[in-house]
């Protein structure tokens, strides 16, 4: 008789840990690359699908049913909002997924690529960051609310996730000074 899988309650911690660093192991293999890449340019499959079923193997490999443990990823953030660490896991994780996916899509030249022009957003990101350190906290917090509502106004894109030099002193100047006041 098959052992009974897990269907009920919430994965714990230690379990979804265990699904993220395998995943991440075994997407790092070439043979589940090919199998990916192989998935999506032969069998007109989404890439997505192909990240899913490894997942959903993981879950059997644990004694956890494949849609019980799919349903469990999509409540972490909810079920787990004050464990930090373990969040961001999940989004390492997420984001695993989504290179795994890309790299099958995009193929070896586009995927390198896109990794290069990864690398230098997140250079731009971190020299904005640093140069953002020599204002005061408040200010600061000022930036970065200006930054997310960038992101908001231009849908997420990448380049909406940098402002300049310029862009800050401007932006604190104005704060500091504003042309009206209102009462």
């Amino acid at each position: 008789m098959a052992a009974e899988l897990q269907s009920t309650g919430m994965m714990s911690r230690e379990q979804l840990l265990q699904v993220f660093d395998r995943f991440n192991f075994l997407t790092s293999q070439p043979d589940v690359k090919k199998r990916i890449a192989d998935a999506v340019h032969n069998d007109k499959q989404e890439a997505v699908a192909m990240t899913t079923a490894i997942q959903e193997e993981i879950f059997l490999e644990m004694g956890i049913d494949p849609s019980f443990g799919i349903a469990c990823l999509g409540q972490i953030t909810t079920v787990y909002e004050n464990d930090r660490d373990l969040v961001i896991q999940f989004y390492k994780f997420l984001a695993k997924e989504e290179m795994a996916c890309d790299e099958a899509e995009l193929g070896e030249e586009e995927f390198a690529e896109k990794l290069k022009n990864q690398q230098k957003l997140q250079e731009l990101q971190l020299e904005m960051l640093k140069y953002m350190r020599k204002f005061h906290l408040d200010d600061q917090s000022a930036i970065l609310e200006k930054l997310h509502q960038q992101m908001e106004n231009g849908d997420y894109e990448s380049e909406t996730s940098i402002l300049s030099p310029e862009v800050i002193e401007e932006f604190v100047q104005r704060k500091v000074s504003p042309v009206f006041k209102p009462r």
